[in-house]
């Protein structure tokens, strides 16, 4: 497009923008070829639609979406509640680019109760509206093979598939089958079960499905107490096994309280790019409705935008009249007749926190899921983790990790672990022994090591780490900042890993002055930087004892004449230990080494 054509567009928009009403609606965006690409709501047509044009959009999504907009429609509509009715089937009409899209459920089974003059009850992925009434999706198969075990020991319904009309039947077209003489089925094909008698079955069967099994239950009562005032004890035992079926269903199902009725819960989880909503539905204190699902989010909308969408589709696709819906937060939604309520105790409070377990459950599920098929992508998640956590400019894919160990300033050493992509790099570990330090000083040799570590790169043009820890708090922190940036005047962010008096990882520090972060021990995050502060901790010590070792051999034998690396090395694999050596006679010595050097290393050692 030229720069006249987009003129011209700009001028034709403006003309839209500025005559659009300030009443509820749908607006919609289409491109030059007169696609929708994008479907709104709002309260408020002119106010909402006047944004996107009116200043510079942070996102580069909506940029994007913004360069593409050739032309404007709009739907004025009576309620916000109708905006919202209305986007949700344009969105699921249109399928818009930049609109958030609900992943298909096609995977989820349901159960159908078909429209058949003796209905059948099953289980199907292929929802047909015309051929039946459906309960579900059921997200999680086994509550639905559950309360279709129920189904099949309460009622005798046939499982055939013959066209089972009165005129068939009348006509003596069927015969009986296995079914029916192993007492699954009372033979309604051939007339033996009335329609009437079948149906009230089926009627039962409904309140199941919506979750009254205590009407159910109380119906079962009443019938076998009957039978018991008419000394029918054996008809009463019958219905009381059915009785005793209801009531373990029912004491399985999570019974909130049973004064709760008719309530919506939603509750929303987000990560990049996804949002997952949990839907549960109580009747009679049960959840007899539980459903968590996925939208692909395209424009950066906000958490209450994807919860808004989320409670018009499920509510709309389980046809859901709850005058209640219970919200983790407040939204600026309104729905005719309906009360939206944040809990903060009691038992709707437990419906809430039920639902977030559920709905937190189902992200991991899928992130472990993803993680199976892309093992990076858990080390990406890691580090983007830190990056927001700890507001880093771009992501740590480079980190590197500082300690230092001397015992009362003796051998003092001091080791670099490099993790890259959330994982050790053992190549690219380095050791260092203190050169300029006298005592102990971790302070001081802190900043020696960082110093010839970053001096070193610098000359040699290596690669820079995204992020430096320190195995330490404010201090370490301060003293490694005055050599990267005041001396090196390098831009690396340095963060502090503090332990506890049980020398495990408490805190994490970040920026200066340093501020502790808060994140929550036992994530897979705080795994990670703890596994960082173990990782140069184990490596500087095993450092430090090799060091150690060696010095103290060093100070019994490689100072006596005659005796070089050769001769010591021939002594300690006879002997094992400079204390054998002193022991044993010149003799024995000089076999290993001859006279000479024998009696150099009993002289030398008898001095000590």
């Amino acid at each position: 497009m030229d720069s006249k054509e987009e003129l011209k567009t700009s001028d034709y928009l403006r003309g839209i923008v500025l005559n659009l009403p300030d009443s509820p609606g749908i607006y919609q965006y289409l491109n030059t070829e007169g696609t929708i690409i994008y479907v709104g709501k709002a309260k408020n047509l002119k106010r909402r639609v006047y944004s996107y044009f009116a200043k510079e959009h942070q996102s580069a999504k909506t940029r994007i979406l913004v360069s593409k907009i050739a032309d404007i429609k709009y739907i004025v509509v009576n309620s916000e509640e109708d905006a919202l009715l209305l986007e949700n089937n344009l969105i699921k009409k249109y399928k818009p680019r930049y609109n958030v899209l609900l992943k298909d459920d096609k995977s989820y089974p349901s159960i159908c109760i078909s429209n058949e003059y003796f209905p059948r009850v099953f289980k199907t992925r292929k929802i047909i509206r015309k051929e039946g009434t459906y309960f579900g999706p059921y997200s999680h198969v086994p509550s639905m093979m559950a309360v279709l075990e129920l189904i099949k020991k309460l009622y005798n319904l046939r499982t055939c598939h013959l066209a089972l009309t009165p005129e068939n039947i009348s006509q003596g077209k069927f015969k009986v089958c296995l079914e029916y003489h192993i007492k699954n089925c009372k033979g309604p094909c051939i007339g033996l079960q009335s329609h009437e008698e079948y149906m009230k079955q089926i009627a039962e069967i409904k309140e199941i499905l919506k979750g009254n099994t205590r009407i159910i239950s109380d119906m079962l009562m009443d019938e076998m107490q009957k039978l018991a005032s008419e000394l029918k004890f054996e008809e009463a035992h019958k219905i009381k096994l059915k009785y005793d079926l209801v009531e373990s269903y029912r004491s399985k199902s999570e019974v909130v309280s049973s004064v709760l009725h008719n309530i919506d819960v939603f509750s929303i989880e987000t990560d990049e790019g996804v949002a997952y909503i949990n839907y549960l539905h109580i009747t009679n204190g049960c959840i007899n409705q539980a459903f968590t699902f996925e939208y692909k989010v395209r424009m950066n909308e906000t958490k209450e935008e994807l919860l808004q969408l989320g409670i018009v589709e499920m509510r709309e696709r389980y046809q859901s009249k709850s005058k209640e819906i219970i919200v983790p937060f407040e939204l600026d939604m309104e729905m005719n007749g309906v009360t939206f309520t944040v809990p903060q105790r009691g038992d709707k409070k437990h419906l809430l926190e039920l639902s977030i377990l559920n709905v937190k459950q189902y992200k991991v599920d899928r992130l472990k899921q993803a993680e199976k098929l892309n093992p990076e992508q858990r080390s990406v998640r890691l580090m983007k983790e830190i990056q927001e956590q700890l507001h880093l400019e771009k992501m740590p894919v480079h980190i590197e990790c500082f300690d230092n160990s001397n015992i009362q300033g003796s051998d003092a050493v001091a080791a670099c672990v490099v993790f890259k992509k959330a994982k050790p790099s053992k190549k690219d570990y380095r050791k260092y022994i203190i050169k300029t330090v006298e005592g102990p000083d971790d302070y001081a040799s802190m900043q020696e090591v960082v110093r010839r570590r970053y001096t070193r790169i610098l000359n040699e043009q290596g690669e820079m780490p995204d992020v430096i820890l320190t195995d330490g708090g404010k201090g370490q922190m301060e003293v490694v900042r005055q050599v990267i940036e005041d001396e090196l005047h390098l831009s690396i962010p340095i963060v502090g890993l503090a332990k506890d008096n049980r020398h495990r990882t408490s805190e994490v520090l970040a920026g200066f002055p340093p501020q502790t972060i808060g994140i929550k021990q036992g994530t897979p995050l705080f795994h990670l930087l703890e596994n960082i502060q173990d990782e140069v901790h184990r490596f500087a010590i095993t450092f430090h004892r090799d060091k150690r070792s060696k010095s103290q051999i060093a100070s019994a034998l490689d100072n006596i004449k005659g005796i070089g690396e050769k001769k010591k090395t021939a002594l300690l694999k006879a002997f094992k230990s400079v204390r054998r050596i002193k022991e044993a006679s010149i003799e024995e010595l000089s076999k290993v080494v001859g006279e000479a050097s024998a009696k150099a290393v009993k002289e030398e050692l008898n001095k000590e």
